[in-house]
C-alpha cells in the first residue's frame, strides 16, 4: 500500500549510505568512474569495503541491480575477512546500500529487512541512534565517495574527514583523505580562481602518518614543486618508485611530476608503464595528450623544425585526448587541450570546430565556460589574427563573475586592445562603448559612465548604449 512504501521512504532517507550522500550521476562518467574503482581494488586491495560499497551505487546508477547486490556481497565478505569483531558497526552503509536496492527493486520486504538491520546496529552502538549515527569511519567512507564524484564535491569531502578525525585525530586513512581533499581544493583554486586552502602541512602530515602511502606522498611532492620547491619533492618521487613501480595512482603523480619540470620524455616513460596496467584510464590517456603536445611546442621553438616528429607527436596528442572525450564527455578541460593541439598543428577549422561543440553543451558549468571562452578567444586572437571576434569571446569570459586568472587575463587584452584602437584614431562608436562595457563588467561605473556617453555623442542610434547608460546611472 501507499502508505507503507511512503512510510519505508522516510526509513529509507534517515539511512548513511551512498543513496543519501547526493551524489550526482551527471558530475560524472559513469564508465570511467567504475573502471577506476575496479583498478583501485586490483593495485591498491587495502579498501575494498568502501570499493565494493561505491561500485554498487555505480551500478545502480547504471540500471543494474543485480550487480550492484554483487558488489554488495563482496562487501561483506571484505567486512568478515578485515573486521570479523565488528560486524554490525562496519556493516552500516552497506547495508543502507542494500535497502535503497531493494527498494528500487520493489522488493519491499528485503528492503525493510534491511533497515531493521542498520536500527538494530545503531540501537547496540548509541541508545538515542535510529538509522542515523555519527561514527568516524562512516565520515571518512563518505569523504571517500566525494572525492571520486569529482570537484563539485570536494569541499564537502573536506568537512566529512574533518568530522572523522574529530574522534579519532591520528587515523592514517582519515589523514590521507582529508590532506587528497585539501590538495584537490587547491588545485581547483588555482585554475578557477576560488579561495585558496594551503595543503602542504596536511600532506606532511598525512605521510608521517602512512608512510607506506605513496600516492599521498607524490601529491606531497607535486605540491612541493608548486611552491618551487622541486629538489625536496623530487625524493619522495624517487623513493615512491622504488617502493611501488607498479602502482598506476602513483606513477600517474609522478609522470605529473617530471612534466612538470620539463623532463617530457620520463614523463612518457612513466605513463606509458601505467598504461600498460591501467590501459582504460581517463587521466593516463589526459596526461599522454599533453606530454605530447608539449613536445610539439619545444620542437616548434627550434630553429630546424623536424616537420614528421611534429606531425607524429601532433597525432599521438589527438589521439590519447580525443580518448578523454569519449571515455568521460564531462572532461571539460579536455576540449580546450584538443583545440589547441589542432592550433599547435595549423589545423584551424578543426580546433574551431571543438570550441564551437563544447560550448553548445547544455550541461557546461560556468566557470569552465569561462575557462574555454578564454582559450577561445587567445585561439582568435593569436592564432586567426581577428581582434573583432577575440574581443566578443574576452567579453563572454568577462560576463561570468568568477573572478581568476582566465577573467583578469581576458580583461586586460580586451582593454588594451580597445585603447590601442581608440587612442590611435581609429575606434568608432562601437569601441568606445566596448570599452564602457568592460569597465561596468569590471565594476568601474564613472569610467563606464564616461565611455557610454562619448559614444553616444559620436553614434546616437546606438540603442544598447543608451540602455547601458540609462541602467547604470540608475543603479547610482
Amino acid at each position: 500500500s501507499t502508505i507503507s512504501k511512503n512510510s519505508l521512504k522516510t526509513s529509507l532517507l534517515q539511512l548513511e549510505c551512498h543513496f543519501t550522500w547526493t551524489l550526482l550521476k551527471e558530475h560524472v562518467s559513469l564508465e570511467s568512474l567504475e573502471e577506476t574503482i575496479l583498478n583501485h581494488i586490483k593495485f591498491f586491495g587495502e579498501s575494498k569495503i568502501r570499493d565494493y560499497n561505491i561500485l554498487s551505487y555505480v551500478c545502480h546508477l547504471r540500471n543494474s541491480n543485480e550487480e550492484a547486490l554483487r558488489y554488495l556481497r563482496k562487501a561483506e565478505e571484505a567486512i568478515q575477512q578485515q573486521h570479523p569483531g565488528e560486524v554490525d558497526r562496519r556493516s552500516i552503509v552497506t547495508w543502507g546500500n542494500y535497502a535503497w536496492i531493494y527498494y528500487y527493486m520493489q522488493r519491499y520486504e528485503e528492503a525493510r529487512t534491511y533497515i531493521s538491520k542498520v536500527e538494530n546496529s545503531c540501537k547496540k552502538l548509541s541508545s538515542t541512534a535510529h538509522g542515523k549515527i555519527q561514527l568516524p569511519e562512516i565520515y571518512a567512507e563518505q569523504g571517500w565517495a566525494l572525492l571520486r564524484f569529482g570537484r563539485n564535491y570536494f569541499e564537502r569531502a573536506k568537512n566529512c574527514f574533518e568530522n572523522a578525525l574529530k574522534s579519532d585525530p591520528d587515523n592514517p586513512d582519515f589523514y590521507s583523505g582529508y590532506a587528497v581533499a585539501m590538495y584537490r581544493l587547491e588545485g581547483v583554486a588555482q585554475h578557477y580562481g576560488d579561495e585558496k586552502t594551503p595543503c602542504l602541512e596536511a600532506l606532511k602530515r598525512a605521510v608521517e602518518l602512512n608512510p607506506n602511502d605513496t600516492a599521498t606522498a607524490a601529491l606531497l611532492a607535486l605540491e612541493l614543486q608548486r611552491l618551487r620547491r622541486s629538489n625536496e619533492g623530487e625524493r619522495y618521487i624517487e623513493e615512491g618508485l622504488q617502493k611501488t613501480p607498479n602502482y598506476p595512482i602513483f606513477l600517474r603523480h609522478a609522470a605529473n611530476f617530471y612534466r612538470k619540470k620539463g623532463d617530457v620524455n620520463k614523463a612518457v616513460e612513466i605513463l606509458q608503464k601505467a598504461l600498460a596496467l591501467t590501459p582504460n584510464s581517463v587521466v593516463l590517456h589526459h596526461q599522454l595528450g599533453l606530454c605530447y603536445k608539449f613536445k610539439v611546442f619545444l620542437l616548434k621553438r627550434r630553429s630546424y623544425i623536424p616537420q614528421e616528429e611534429i606531425e607524429n607527436f601532433i597525432q599521438l596528442a589527438i589521439f590519447h585526448i580525443k580518448t578523454v572525450i569519449d571515455k568521460k564527455p564531462v572532461f571539460f578541460s579536455a576540449y580546450t587541450d584538443l583545440a589547441n593541439t589542432y592550433a599547435l598543428g595549423e589545423r584551424y577549422e578543426e580546433a574551431e570546430e571543438v570550441f564551437q561543440e563544447v560550448l553548445q553543451r547544455k550541461d557546461l558549468p560556468c566557470d569552465d565556460k569561462q575557462q574555454i571562452y578564454f582559450h577561445y578567444g587567445n585561439f582568435l586572437y593569436y592564432d586567426m589574427k581577428s581582434d573583432s571576434k577575440a574581443i566578443k569571446c574576452y567579453i563572454e569570459a568577462l560576463k561570468i563573475e568568477n573572478d581568476c586568472y582566465a577573467r583578469r587575463k581576458s580583461s586586460g587584452i580586451v582593454e588594451s586592445l580597445l585603447k590601442q584602437k581608440i587612442e590611435s584614431g581609429l575606434g568608432d562608436a562601437t569601441d568606445i562603448g566596448t570599452l564602457g562595457l568592460i569597465h561596468n563588467l569590471n565594476g568601474k561605473k564613472q569610467e563606464a559612465i564616461e565611455c557610454y556617453e562619448r559614444a553616444i555623442a559620436l553614434d546616437p542610434s546606438k540603442e544598447e548604449f543608451l540602455n547601458a547608460l540609462a541602467e547604470l546611472q540608475l543603479s547610482i
